[in-house]
């Protein structure tokens, strides 16, 4: 029986690895610029922190965890996103006490759901996000959404939409949850099993339902922005000023929720209009959740942060033909024949030139000269340094321009300076 991945995962292979570090390279570089710093956590965790970090209720917990018993009957799960367990670090590791605060993390990892698998969302997925935690300051949420906006535009992408919306404060969210049980009560039985658990439990996710978001309710649904305290606008006018200052487009959106009990104030996503994208169109999705650090028995810390496919964000790349600049060729190759000595000083220089740095290749398959040749051309090398027995015995090696075909003879001694100074002259 042929062994093949399991449904949901897919193997990422060296063609492809390149685009993906070329990407997590730039994001890096602008996480340093905004002076976030990076965070690895387990891949797995305790299922509570999930269940407390991420709810009960929402359909991550109920139906998407990859859960386990150990063999000492603890029940884990396979992370299926990355903030509940950077807020369990953030508390366990007493990251609250620092006096530089906000503690601002980004993190690359897989995540973990059981969802039907469809282009651009697998069952395994590879996710980049950012928490930044011990600030209620409305301009860390302004931050927070440029360093996302940022990525997307350093790589190119120009057919994007920003959408952002407030949940208010926990008396806003009270007042406008008490409206959505009082509106669509009536409804109950016409709505499916998972939202009529939702109206008793959390309420506010009826309103991101896919089943029944066609629902002449949903139209007619309450807006949390007409349930704003005078507070709470405050916030929501602080954030958009902040966001007009750095001429960031954004659309509001009241139907735009993030269901969980400790989310409040700020929200967004950020989603993709280019044609061929497909049905599902979010890219990144985020908001502030001034709740979460109390829920694994820190202090009452504030945060925000987001969480980016990056499946989906190549998807994005590739959608709107942006060619990610990869440089596949081999700085050089070493084509050894002849002797078992010849092969030895071969292997010896080989190391030397990766010793300074040079990207280097040579010959493992005993080919002869035409065969190495041909080799080196597939790998694109810029240069192949040729060795036998006649220039061993001089001390001197033959380089070839592969580009132009211009060759010389030089000293063995002179190989690894003469290699570096060729390669200055071709970038």
């Amino acid at each position: 029986m042929a062994m093949k991945a399991p449904r949901g995962t897919m193997d990422i292979l060296p063609e492809d690895t390149a685009k993906w570090q070329y990407v997590e390279n730039q994001i890096k570089e602008i996480c340093n610029a905004y002076y976030y710093h990076e965070i690895r956590t387990p891949i797995f965790e305790h299922t509570e922190v999930f269940q407390r970090g991420v709810g009960d209720s929402t359909d991550i917990v109920q139906k998407e965890m990859y859960t386990f018993e150990d063999r000492g009957g603890r029940s884990l799960t396979l992370r299926p996103e990355g903030t509940a367990a950077v807020a369990r670090a953030f508390v366990e590791n007493k990251l609250y006490g620092s006096p530089n605060l906000p503690e601002k993390l980004y993190y690359f990892g897989s995540m973990f759901r059981y969802e039907r698998p469809q282009k651009g969302r697998m069952r395994q997925l590879n996710q980049f996000g950012v928490e930044a935690m011990g600030s209620e300051d409305p301009a860390i949420d302004a931050e927070v959404i440029d360093l996302a906006m940022q990525i997307y535009h350093r790589l190119g992408l120009k057919s994007l939409k920003l959408v952002i919306n407030s949940l208010g404060d926990k008396e806003s969210r009270k007042a406008h949850r008490d409206a959505l049980v009082t509106h669509f009560d009536p409804y109950r039985e016409e709505l499916c099993s998972d939202c009529q658990a939702r109206l008793d439990k959390n309420p506010l996710r009826v309103l991101d339902c896919k089943k029944d978001r066609d629902h002449p309710a949903m139209k007619t649904a309450p807006s949390i922005l007409d349930y704003l305290n005078e507070k709470s606008q405050a916030y929501f006018e602080q954030v958009k000023a902040y966001l007009d200052a750095m001429e960031i487009s954004y659309t509001v959106d009241p139907n735009l929720v993030r269901g969980l009990d400790y989310y409040n104030h700020t929200a967004f996503e950020i989603m993709s209009e280019a044609d061929g994208f497909g049905a599902i169109t979010t890219l990144a999705g985020g908001g502030r959740y001034d709740g979460l650090i109390t829920e694994f028995g820190g202090p009452d810390t504030p945060g925000i942060g987001f969480g980016m496919g990056l499946e989906r964000l190549l998807m994005a790349l590739q959608v709107e033909n942006i060619d990610i600049p990869v440089d596949t060729k081999l700085d050089c190759f070493v084509a050894g024949f002849g002797s078992e000595k010849v092969r030895i000083e071969t292997v010896k220089l080989v190391h030397q030139l990766r010793e300074s740095g040079m990207q280097t290749d040579t010959d493992y398959q005993h080919r002869k000269m035409k065969g190495q040749l041909k080799a080196a051309d597939r790998l694109k090398a810029k240069f192949v340094i040729f060795l036998g027995d006649d220039e061993l015995a001089k001390q001197v090696v033959t380089i070839k321009n592969m580009e132009t075909g211009d060759q010389k003879e030089i000293s063995i001694d002179h190989l690894v300076s003469e290699i570096k100074e060729l390669l200055l002259e071709e970038s």
